[in-house]
């Protein structure tokens, strides 16, 4: 017997995961939530849809759907809505996933407080937590912490993580931010933000690109399972009077944290930049160094050094050889079809169909959505719901990660000062 879910926020991004969510095999019934009717009845009337959507299973409200029988609930809506409205699904006694961050606004005390309140529900309730960070299940993030699991990285040294996207980005397919805001602040619940965002600016609480911090720390966190410490962080002011920066602090912020497995990491998080975001492969990423074996790039390299210190020479005659036949363990450029886990057959024969309606039995699965991670964060959740174990991004790393970001956003305002990371657990 599968599983119930329920849809809320059927706005541009929750209804890229709308189908997806309905197709897999293990999702016996789906039911839909929006604040604005003509979203839910979109998908209502949708054939595709039509298996597993009942219309006595539409809610215009949170309330609403939190009373229905369901076993979980994916919530996509506005960024300052997330935490609360998972907290109260949790209470409900429903299973949860959120999309990212956890929660956005600029007032980093009550940031750190709804982080707090997420993990205690979820411990109180015995409800979990999943927090949909598409770094997570990038195919870079796959590959790392195979090798992470085996060892192959040694003692860590170094690593670093950013999210490069200009305000003004958004050619070949990215996001522009300022279309973003101008879309978000639309609508029945959008309507409200600039009312919100004025109310924080009157208290003096203003924002930075740091309260948007999971695709820049998700990787090297995930991936070497540990924790930052401390952190030194620096931040760049708009100097041109840009309305859209008006809420912020800082458009540009880079912070370097001491980790708890003794290796240090850089995190950059920057909205005003010469950059254009044309690959997110390249805006989105992260390098891991370790005593043993690096990633950077899509490019694995291993000096081979046994636990006892010695060395293996493995470059003795040119410092990037392209013979396919070089050891694994060398130098190695990876595809992202190399590095990614592969779905289970029978999830892979019913997502493909998706993306390509006429795809053939043989035809290849393509993953697609910030770096393919979208299936692979629908399986995730249908698993953690129908197992109901914690998911690979625990609700212990989700707050970590803003804990993380306020300190940073301390230290920056305070131009670098050392500043504790702290402890929500």
């Amino acid at each position: 017997m599968g599983i119930s879910l329920g849809l809320v926020g059927l706005g541009s991004f929750g209804s890229q995961f709308a189908k997806l969510f309905k197709a897999h095999p293990d999702v016996d019934r789906i039911a839909l939530c929006d604040s604005e009717p003509e979203k839910v009845k979109k998908f209502l009337e949708d054939p595709f849809m039509a298996d597993k959507v009942n219309p006595a299973d539409c809610y215009a409200t949170l309330a609403e759907i939190c009373q229905a029988d369901l076993d979980g609930l994916v919530i996509i809506t506005q960024p300052w809505l997330h935490a609360p409205q998972c907290i109260e699904a949790m209470q409900s006694g429903k299973h949860v996933y959120s999309a990212v961050p956890l929660i956005t606004i600029p007032d980093d005390e009550e940031t750190l407080e709804w982080a707090a309140k997420i993990l205690q529900t979820s411990r109180s309730s015995g409800c979990q937590y999943m927090l949909g960070e598409t770094t997570i299940y990038r195919a870079q993030t796959m590959f790392c912490r195979r090798m992470a699991a085996e060892g192959a990285f040694g003692e860590y040294v170094y690593s670093e993580g950013e999210y490069v996207h200009d305000v003004d980005g958004g050619i070949n397919g990215g996001s522009n931010l300022r279309k973003v805001l101008e879309h978000r602040t639309t609508g029945v619940i959008g309507s409200k933000y600039n009312a919100l965002m004025e109310a924080y600016t009157q208290r003096g609480k203003f924002g930075t690109p740091m309260n948007y911090p999971t695709h820049s720390i998700a990787g090297p966190i995930n991936v070497m399972q540990t924790r930052a410490l401390k952190v030194s962080a620096y931040g760049t002011p708009n100097s041109n009077n840009d309305p859209y920066f008006k809420h912020d602090d800082f458009t540009n912020i880079s912070a370097l944290y001491q980790l708890a497995n003794g290796s240090s990491l850089r995190i950059s998080e920057l909205r005003e930049v010469g950059a254009t975001s044309i690959d997110r492969d390249e805006s989105e990423i992260f390098r891991i160094f370790g005593k043993s074996g690096s990633f950077s790039r899509n490019v694995w390299q291993c000096n081979e050094r046994s636990t006892a210190g010695t060395a293996k020479p493995i470059m003795e005659t040119e410092p990037y050889p392209q013979n396919p036949n070089w050891p694994w363990k060398g130098f190695k450029q990876m595809s992202a079809e190399e590095m990614r886990d592969p779905l289970p057959q029978e999830v892979q024969n019913q997502f493909k169909l998706i993306y390509n309606p006429n795809a053939l039995p043989h035809d290849d699965f393509q993953p697609q959505g910030h770096g393919g991670s979208h299936p692979y964060l629908v399986h995730e959740f249908v698993n953690v719901v129908k197992e109901n174990r914690p998911p690979l991004l625990t609700a212990e790393e989700s707050v970590h990660y803003m804990a993380m970001a306020v300190a940073a956003n301390s230290s920056a305002r305070k131009e670098g000062e050392i500043v504790k990371v702290q402890n929500l657990q």
